[in-house]
């Protein structure tokens, strides 16, 4: 079913977009650009700012740099995010302190910047996406999950404090989403080919995904989960905290069927 979200509520606004190269951070520069909106399209290449999100100096300095230009900043989309899978007798530290400066202090360096701005002009909304994989157990992406649970308690803390200031926060937990990531990821031991051949990728696709966004930002919630499945999914544990035991434990024992024991 199509989500439909209101194009005026982000006409003439300003948005930076994290991770705009491809996947969910292209559909979200292209969709909000259709809604009306002027949007800063940064990355680690071709787009509007080329940023890295590790770097907290570089990250204040576009904040600050689009406040100037166009007088405000209404939104920040987080989103920029790197995946690791493997199981964690297999990782080395390198592969966990590598996720955690990306997908974590990268959200921290946008929070921390863009929320002085938008405290300051009294307004603004920080969007900053995680992944269901912080809402349920998930094992064999361990480093990936706990980056974003910390973006989950990050964004929870801020949203009380913003609020009162005229700042608004979503968190954006999606499930299977086809976007590059996967492409990219590292993976730790069996070959790619092994890990994803049954996985369900692509279930929701990058536009989809960018419009179910959107509409969850119109409406200021705190969640975005999606799709109807991952939602599922989510209140299942928190109902039951053992009810995805027997699934996910089935995931890892097909997993190590391809594990090299050589590793």
């Amino acid at each position: 079913m199509a989500v439909r979200v209101n194009r005026e509520a982000f006409a003439d606004k300003v948005a930076i977009v994290t991770g705009a190269g491809s996947g969910i951070g292209a559909a979200l520069c292209a969709a909000l650009v259709e809604r009306g909106a002027t949007v800063v399209a940064t990355d680690l290449r071709g787009t509007s700012i080329q940023l890295d999100v590790r770097d907290p100096v570089a990250f204040s300095a576009a904040i600050d740099a689009v406040k100037a230009e166009h007088g405000r900043v209404d939104y920040l989309f987080n989103n920029a995010g790197i995946l690791s899978v493997g199981e964690i007798r297999d990782l080395d530290i390198s592969s966990w302190r590598n996720i955690i400066e990306t997908n974590l202090f990268g959200a921290i360096n946008g929070t921390s910047a863009a929320y002085r701005v938008m405290a300051a002009q009294g307004f603004g909304h920080i969007v900053n996406v995680a992944s269901a994989a912080a809402l349920i157990p998930s094992p064999l992406y361990a480093p990936y999950a706990a980056s974003k649970a910390a973006v989950v308690a990050l964004s929870q803390a801020l949203r009380l404090e913003a609020k009162p200031l005229g700042v608004y926060v979503s968190i954006v937990c999606p499930g299977n989403v086809a976007t590059g990531i996967f492409d990219s990821s590292e993976i730790v031991n069996p070959e790619r080919s092994d890990v994803f051949k049954d996985s369900p990728i692509g279930k929701v696709s990058a536009d989809s995904a960018s419009a179910t966004i959107l509409r969850g930002v119109e409406r200021r919630m705190e969640f975005i989960v999606f799709p109807l499945s991952m939602r599922a999914m989510w209140w299942a544990t928190r109902l039951h905290p053992r009810a995805l035991d027997r699934l996910l434990s089935e995931v890892v024992r097909r997993f190590r069927l391809t594990r090299s024991a050589e590793r």
